[in-house]
């Protein structure tokens, strides 16, 4: 059987950061949700000074790659926002999840990379990670993100176009972020 991975391993694999914006223009943040191909959810965070320019380069990009862009709300309902703390291949799993729920974290999972990921409330993710360093469990990256509540797996062609789709929101200016449900193949990436 063929591994999956999900976007968000694949995107820490690849320490994919976009540019800073410039500092003197009056910036907002936005987000824009939509569907890649399969269907799987796509949301994307920017950081611009113009919504229209942003969201009309945002929608060219979904239709280019074989998505679209969808209203407000029509998939962030479907991720949660979480504290997470990401810990190397190696990690004493069982002393981690001991001291990270002593420490109030919500989960310790478990990653197919052979990571371990520490989900706390976003609110008390400063305190957990204190804690957890205290104990010698100083995270690899710590940040207050997106996780999606189910997965997507796409293999084959849908999932290649997937790729291509979220690399290229990515490669946008404005786009800080970019979070999506979706399961890709360890078969395609390979390929790509």
């Amino acid at each position: 059987m063929t591994g999956h991975r999900k976007w968000a391993e694949i995107r820490r694999a690849r320490r994919v950061r976009a540019a800073p914006p410039p500092a003197d223009a009056a910036l907002e943040t936005v987000r824009f949700e939509g569907y890649g191909p399969g269907g799987a959810a796509v949301l994307v965070e920017c950081v611009t000074g113009d919504r229209g320019r942003t969201g009309a380069a945002v929608r060219r990009t979904f239709v280019q790659h074989g998505g679209k862009l969808g209203a407000d709300g029509s998939v962030s309902y479907l991720f949660n926002t979480v504290g997470l703390m990401v810990y190397p291949p190696g990690t004493d799993e069982e002393r981690l999840m001991q001291v990270a729920l002593e420490a109030g974290a919500e989960d310790v999972v478990p990653s197919s990379d052979r990571s371990v990921e520490v989900l706390a409330d976003p609110l008390e993710l400063e305190t957990v990670r204190s804690v957890l360093t205290h104990h010698g469990f100083a995270p690899a990256s710590a940040e207050v993100t997106q996780r999606a509540a189910t997965s997507m797996e796409l293999t084959g062609e849908p999932a290649e176009l997937m790729v291509h789709l979220l690399d290229a929101l990515e490669q946008l200016d404005e786009v800080r972020n970019v979070y999506s449900n979706v399961e890709i193949s360890d078969e395609v990436l390979a390929r790509i």
